[in-house]
């Protein structure tokens, strides 16, 4: 099982664009180059970050900026905002046989331990901002 790209892309692109602004332009072949995808890849994730309010697209080739304050986007806003799972984390194998006795439990006996995990995942990366992804870089940075 894994979360899609999407998500680390997605920070990835915010740190990029945090890092280079007021240095550089960050457009989508920018932050592709740093990243190493297509900017196609880049220029949708950039549309998911606008549409979830974080970040800024200048017209043309003006490049992006992030808007809301770092201590205000946590590491689960952007795997929102980037649908990097849609729905439940886990995939549950579908039609078990309910002529079976473990294919008729199955879902009562593992469901609640799945959605568990999930909201366990989810509340760790709602603990974690963009701040201190930055701060860590910065530190690792300079090491």
């Amino acid at each position: 099982m894994k979360i899609t790209s999407r998500f680390t892309v997605a920070v990835h692109t915010l740190l990029v664009i945090y890092y280079f602004s007021g240095k550089e332009k960050t457009t989508s072949d920018f932050i592709a180059a740093s990243v190493n995808v297509n900017p196609v890849v880049i220029r949708r994730t950039l549309l998911s970050l606008k549409g979830a309010g974080m970040i800024e697209v200048k017209a043309g080739s003006g490049g992006a900026d992030i808007v809301k304050d770092l201590k205000e986007i946590t590491l689960y806003d952007v795997y929102r905002a980037v649908e990097c799972v849609d729905g439940d984390l886990f995939h549950f194998h579908e039609n078990p046989n309910p002529s079976c006795p473990v294919g008729r439990s199955i879902h009562s006996v593992l469901d609640v331990h799945l959605a568990d995990a999930q909201a366990a995942l989810e509340n760790s990366l709602r603990g974690v901002t963009l701040a201190q992804i930055v701060q860590e870089f910065e530190a690792h940075r300079g090491a």
